[in-house]
């Protein structure tokens, strides 16, 4: 039994209404949901909000089962995994028990099928994992980084500043698209970023970030790039 989890609380603040504005003629969590029902993979897809409004417009975009959530987990300082946890619990009490439980971002216009049938595959053929999770890598070595100090600036790691880009370590961070784990991972608090998991890695032009009103513009550019290639 493997369901999908999409959390989609009505409350941004910094692009209000985020989960639910348009994006590239559709309701941004449309995406989502059309890749969760393309990868044929799930037996529920479900949408956990505070928000009718959000609810309404996931059902008719596919959500299969809606969740109330609580005020308690509806503010902007409560994390992913008390949502999820959330969701895996009341669906358990109230329906069935699963056995691997994806959570998917509301706000990944570029999430791909294949990709989480890809996650799914490789969790499911080593019970030594938990997780399974979206990750791309730096476009820009991190160890060569720079902070601001004063009106100046100065380097993290002085020792590796002259080093060449190919002589250092290539990094990854969280593409923050989606994250498999079996119920048991998510349930008993096992870290997400450990070597139980395993990276689902991702060209860099399907990763961008929606937090800001300029990273909404990029992605829109982005995406309207991404769907004109033949």
């Amino acid at each position: 039994m493997r369901i999908a989890v999409i959390p989609a609380r009505g409350g941004s603040k910094r692009i209000p209404g985020k989960n639910i504005r348009d994006f590239a003629g559709k309701p941004l969590i449309a995406y989502s949901l059309a890749a969760a029902k393309k990868s044929e993979l799930f037996d529920e897809i479900i949408v956990t909000t505070d928000s009718q409004e959000i609810a309404d417009i996931a059902q008719s975009f596919g959500a299969s089962y809606i969740i109330k959530r609580p005020e308690s987990l509806s503010n902007d300082l409560v994390g992913t995994f008390p949502v999820v946890q959330h969701a895996i619990s009341h669906y358990q009490s109230h329906v069935r028990a699963v056995d691997y439980v994806c959570c998917i971002y509301a706000t990944a216009p570029f999430l791909r099928a294949d990709k989480l049938q890809e996650g799914c595959s490789r969790l499911s053929h080593d019970l030594s994992k938990h997780f399974a999770f979206s990750v791309t890598s730096f476009a820009f070595p991190i160890q060569r980084a720079i902070r601001l100090a004063g009106e100046g600036v100065e380097p993290l790691d002085e020792s590796k500043m002259g080093m060449r880009s190919q002589d250092l370590e290539e990094c990854y961070h969280d593409a923050g698209q989606f994250y498999w784990g079996t119920t048991h991972g998510w349930l008993s608090n096992q870290p997400m970023f450990a070597p139980h998991s395993v990276p689902i890695i991702l060209p860099r032009y399907l990763v961008q970030d929606i937090d800001t009103p300029e990273d909404w513009q990029r992605a829109e550019l982005m995406y309207r790039a991404y769907v004109a290639i033949p």
